[in-house]
């Protein structure tokens, strides 16, 4: 297979060769030489595009000397998508016992050991967790005394492996009781201890120092793979409770800090409406001190806990609380508009991502700078989790011949990249703890659903309509036409954070052949209540309002791409559950029929496909009225465009939908981790 692109502005040429189970993009450049020289240069790069497992894994060895310089980073990054670590480490093994050249001395053995010491050095350096997660050590000793023996470099390694082999060896004889456990543990609150007024007491400027040196420890810490959509979207999975752990710990600080916020809010439910609004107050000044910090995942966690409806909707706190206060609030809130895609935000992440301090206005810049250090920029982990999950769905892991696409991984890696290069501006960051402030935060008790809803209802009866005109608009559920966005990914940007966003570009390519995307990114736990393992959903209502807390990124999400397959629009889908209600989003187009739809929204929430005939499909209108979908009809043209929420229900069984008065609303925050028995939220991110 050769397929040939001559590019006459540059003179070069861009191939595209099949050989020996990879497909390359070759790229031959023509390089005149000097004036006065008849001669000219060509150079040549070969690319991999696509091909087997095992023959993606040795271009790692090969990567560096045909010209693919990135290949083994966009690997390392990627390669948990389509295989594991003891399988790239069997493979590379395999042909370390059956190295190249005649003699030790060759040039062409000489230049496979460099190579091998060059994968072996980032993997190590850069994710020394694959190792260690092995579980045994065989593969380790099998694979230290094939390094070159010639090599300090080698050498090095070797003793890095083997040292880890030791580890494993120790970790093995111990009791599962006394074997260290990934990820991020808390000690249990003293609830009793709470008194929500004290937050007054202590400096906005304070708060957000605090609150910036947690969130900047957890972002360090993050695993970007983590944030993968092929791993994120199978975190619920059984057997799969522990993946991503990473980014768990830092969804459950943004809906512990929206907790906080809702907590000291409600809870004295004697105060005044004067002496509330002052609360109110305090927490738009930390979200400023926030923003002054370049703190953007504490900035929305308190700007979505002040638009979730238990305080949205009290219309005469709002009303005692200073408008310039008002004002910059509703400033804060537009960064995270969802328009175009969290256009707003990226901007912001693009202009600041690098710089020393944000640039804001000059009441805080004389105010506050003197006094902040030099700090990085902790995102909002939503819009990376958004793009990565997207990119997940709308390309192919495998093209028809059933060779690994890799393409995707390299779009998949500049997203990454992203992350690890604000990562990179928050690692010398440095803060000082306040005892005070952190025994107050630990001390919140986690407010349930209802909790929240009784609490606002006891300060302002139901039944009176909010005064505020911002409307809580606040998470990306599903992915609108991006087709018009502003930006699309063209792969000649000059800077990480010129943010294209591959989600624009590739949405206009998706085919027919695309699977169901696996877009909802809900946290399931049910362990015993604690305030970490059950941060409360935010945004409790009564069947009066109609906050919607979910929202798409635009008006229309249904996709009509030209001359590429059906219409296509991403709906989601709840099933009452023993555990919860879990929604799952699943991409109908024009040809799937209502049995296509039932199935793949059973195996999403993993009960058994083969059931359909048992389930009937609902569609979810506005005022509480449904629209049953014909048991063979076609969903994309039977339901209607005010809604894109629907329940599988069990045919004969009298679920009722208004169950609760909460069942119209949903989280204003991260997706959480919920109890066993409680409602989950119905959120992407």
């Amino acid at each position: 297979m050769k397929t040939t692109w001559y590019c006459p502005l540059d003179l070069s040429t861009v191939v595209e060769e099949e050989e020996d189970g990879v497909i390359y993009t070759v790229v031959v450049k023509q390089q005149h030489g000097t004036p006065n020289s008849v001669t000219s240069a060509v150079s040549r790069s070969q690319c991999a595009k696509a091909g087997t497992e095992e023959k993606l894994v040795l271009h790692l060895l090969h990567s560096f000397a045909m010209g693919d310089s990135s290949f083994i980073t966009i690997f390392l990054s990627t390669y948990r998508s389509f295989s594991c670590t003891g399988r790239v480490l069997d493979i590379l093994t395999d042909r370390l016992e059956n190295p190249p050249g005649e003699t030790e001395r060759s040039h062409i053995r000489q230049s496979f050991n460099r190579a091998v010491c060059t994968v072996f050095s980032t993997w190590l350096s850069e994710y020394p967790e694959d190792f260690k997660s092995l579980g045994e050590p065989s593969r380790l000793l099998r694979l230290a005394p094939l390094f070159p023996q010639d090599s300090s470099s080698a050498a090095d390694l070797r003793a890095r492996l083997l040292r880890i082999a030791e580890e494993l060896s120790e970790k093995a004889l111990l009791p599962d009781s006394h074997r260290d456990q990934t990820g991020f543990t808390s000690s249990l609150p003293d609830v009793s201890k709470f008194e929500p007024t004290c937050i007054l007491g202590f400096p906005a400027a304070l708060i957000a120092e605090q609150l910036t040196k947690i969130e900047t420890e957890l972002f360090v810490r993050l695993v970007p793979y983590h944030c993968l959509g092929s791993l994120w979207s199978q975190r619920d999975k059984k057997g799969r409770e522990g993946v991503c752990w990473s980014v768990r710990a830092t969804i459950r600080q943004f809906n512990k800090l929206a907790n906080a916020v809702l907590a000291s809010c409600l809870w004295p439910t004697n105060l005044r409406s004067q002496q509330r609004a002052r609360l109110l107050e305090k927490w738009i000044s930390v979200a400023e001190e926030c923003r002054a910090r370049k703190n953007f995942s504490s900035l929305y966690a308190i700007v979505s806990a002040l638009q979730s409806n238990p305080i949205h909707r009290l219309r005469k706190t709002w009303q005692e609380t200073d408008r310039e206060a008002v004002r910059r609030y509703e400033e804060l809130s537009e960064i995270f508009s969802e328009k175009d895609n969290y256009s707003q935000s990226r901007e912001l992440l693009k202009e600041e991502g690098t710089s020393k301090f944000a640039n804001i206005d000059n009441r805080i810049n004389n105010k506050h700078f003197n006094r902040c250090n030099a700090q990085g920029t902790v995102p909002y982990l939503g819009i990376f989790l958004t793009d990565l999950t997207m990119l997940d769905t709308a390309v192919k892991d495998r093209l028809d011949n059933g060779y690994i696409n890799f393409d995707k991984r390299r779009r998949e890696f500049e997203v990454l990249a992203q992350i690890r290069l604000l990562q990179s501006s928050c690692k010398n960051c440095v803060f000082t703890s306040d005892e005070a402030f952190t025994q107050w935060y630990q001390s919140v008790p986690t407010l349930t659903e209802e909790q929240s809803y009784r609490l606002s209802s006891e300060i302002e009866a139901p039944g009176e309509p909010s005064p505020r005109g911002l409307t809580p608009t606040v998470i990306i559920t599903q992915c609108r036409d991006l087709s018009n966005s502003r930006s699309s990914l063209t792969g000649d940007s000059d800077s990480l954070f010129d943010f294209p966003s591959p989600v624009n570009h590739l949405l206009s390519k998706l085919t027919k052949h695309m699977r169901s995307p696996s877009v909802s990114c809900l946290d399931v736990d049910t362990s015993s209540s604690t305030i970490e393992s059950t941060p409360a959903t935010l945004t409790p209502t009564t069947p009066t309002k109609s906050h919607r807390r979910s929202v798409s990124c635009g008006n229309n999400p249904t996709y009509n791409i030209q001359g590429s397959g059906p219409d296509m629009q991403i709906i989601r889908i709840r099933m009452d559950l023993h555990d919860g209600n879990l929604y799952r989003s699943i991409l109908v187009t024009s040809n799937d029929k209502t049995p296509t739809v039932i199935s793949s929204a059973l195996e999403k929430h993993n009960q058994d496909p083969q059931q359909t005939s048992r389930y009937e499909l609902i569609q979810l209108l506005p005022e509480g009225k449904e629209l049953v979908i014909p048991a063979t009809g076609n969903v994309f043209y039977a339901m209607t465009s005010s809604s894109v929420d629907f329940l599988l229900r069990r045919k004969g069984g009298n679920t009722p939908l208004g169950s609760s008065p909460l069942s119209t609303e949903t989280s204003a925050t991260f997706p959480r981790i919920k109890a066993k028995g409680r409602r989950l939220v119905r959120t992407l991110f």
